[in-house]
């Protein structure tokens, strides 16, 4: 299966690279990799399409419904014909006022929803914008590994350079520890980068609660880090996509919280795991307004804007706290079942204190393969699909990611075909 995937994307890129050859030229596209998760969900289907019964654990898409009022909101909007005019590209008002009382009540950071806060459709669009607002060709953009791959794609698509720095002293520190002020291996790498790369980094990603180790961290680690920028005189940009997603007593802090960081710094927040909205694509970028001016202005040429009653939608979903306060309930309770589960048949495993992904070392049976392998055996032959470590970064060849993206019955069950897997190994 995994080899007719890896067959079918071989035969593309030859014929891409003959219709470059008859053309005579090359697309940007061409210089990224094929996006991991996207090869992964072909396979799925595919052994879907076998016969084969599989259990997606690769990535995650929220089955949690949609908060009411928000659907309400939505269909009634949609009934007035001024809706279907066109929207603003940075978003509506209301929108951008509310996201402003949001940040004020869980953070006590305050914004102008005017200057520091724009609309966007989802983290991806925005940060991939933001990038090809800010950096110029041959800018070179900082990224901790392992990281999500989109955040590389979106410099890559800018033209833009990276230097890795690894987040972790050595991969068996990733199981999903808690970084401070103190975490001094990452912010010493992270300096040396800062000093030896030419031209200077424009800017650094970073993503907390971490994808796709979980790794979390205090307010003290956002206060060192923006310091640090401060020194190099570089942008941050977070990506705070599962901010509302805590799943213990521990609460993400927002980096705006940070001393000074509203002089270089953005933050990302998404409401397509926390609010059930993946499907509507609503997000917001918050903070520097320089940063912030210079998205407007490139989404203005780009786009016009989000639907109009989706955002006033969205609006009714922000201000609903008990729907937020039962899905996070729902993905602790899966969180408990897949870590209990895998620890009790041998993996060696943290348990993540916020997001919706699970980072587990491979059992000596597997850990041979590598995480690739891996996963293919996982799921040729356990039926159970998740996303391999070195996807991430190629020295996390002992890691797999876990999603926690459906009902406790279904993680029983590929703890089950994994414990069987594991006595056939």
């Amino acid at each position: 299966m995994w080899r007719l995937v890896r067959s079918f994307a071989a035969a593309i890129t030859q014929m891409n690279s003959l219709l470059n050859k008859s053309t005579g030229g090359s697309f940007r596209i061409d210089g990224l990799p094929r996006y991991v998760l996207g090869e992964i969900a072909r396979a799925v289907i595919e052994g879907r399409s076998a016969g084969q019964e599989i259990i997606d654990l690769s990535q995650i898409n929220p089955g949690s419904g949609v908060p009411g009022a928000a659907l309400d909101r939505l269909v009634q909007s949609a009934l007035r014909p001024h809706s279907h005019q066109y929207s603003s590209s940075q978003g509506i008002r209301k929108l951008r006022e509310t996201c402003a009382e949001w940040y004020e009540r869980d953070f006590g950071v305050k914004l102008d929803p005017g200057a520091q806060i724009a609309a966007t459709m989802g983290i991806k669009e925005g940060l991939g914008h933001l990038l090809l607002a800010t950096a110029r060709p041959g800018d070179t953009v900082v990224l901790p590994t392992p990281s999500y791959p989109v955040h590389s794609a979106a410099v890559s698509i800018a033209s833009a350079g990276m230097v890795g720095v690894s987040l972790f002293d050595q991969p068996l520190d990733s199981l999903s520890p808690t970084l401070d002020e103190n975490s001094s291996g990452f912010f010493e790498r992270l300096e040396q980068a800062c000093d030896r790369t030419w031209p200077r980094p424009h800017a650094v990603i970073v993503s907390f609660p971490h994808n796709p180790t979980a790794a979390v961290v205090t307010p003290g680690f956002f206060e060192r880090l923006i310091r640090t920028a401060e020194r190099h005189d570089i942008f941050v940009i977070h990506d705070f996509a599962y901010a509302d997603l805590f799943l213990d007593d521990y609460r993400p802090p927002s980096i705006l919280s940070a001393p000074g960081a509203m002089e270089r710094a953005v933050e990302f927040r998404s409401l397509s795991k926390s609010h059930g909205l993946a499907g509507w694509r609503i997000g917001f970028c918050a903070g520097n307004a320089r940063l912030i001016d210079a998205l407007k202005r490139l989404k203005s040429y780009l786009d016009f804007g989000i639907f109009q009653p989706l955002q006033l939608g969205a609006v009714e979903a922000i201000l609903d706290q008990e729907f937020v306060e039962e899905v996070r309930s729902n993905y602790a309770s899966r969180r408990d079942v897949i870590v209990g589960g895998l620890r009790e048949i041998g993996w060696e495993l943290e348990s993540p204190k916020a997001g919706v992904f699970v980072w587990a070392r491979l059992p000596e049976s597997l850990r041979q393969h590598g995480s690739l392998e891996a996963s293919r055996i996982m799921l040729a032959e356990a039926g159970v699909a998740v996303c391999p470590g070195e996807g991430f970064d190629p020295s996390m060849q002992e890691f797999v990611r876990f999603s926690l993206g459906v009902p406790e019955a279904k993680l029983r069950k590929a703890v089950e075909n994994l414990a069987r897997l594991g006595e056939l190994q």
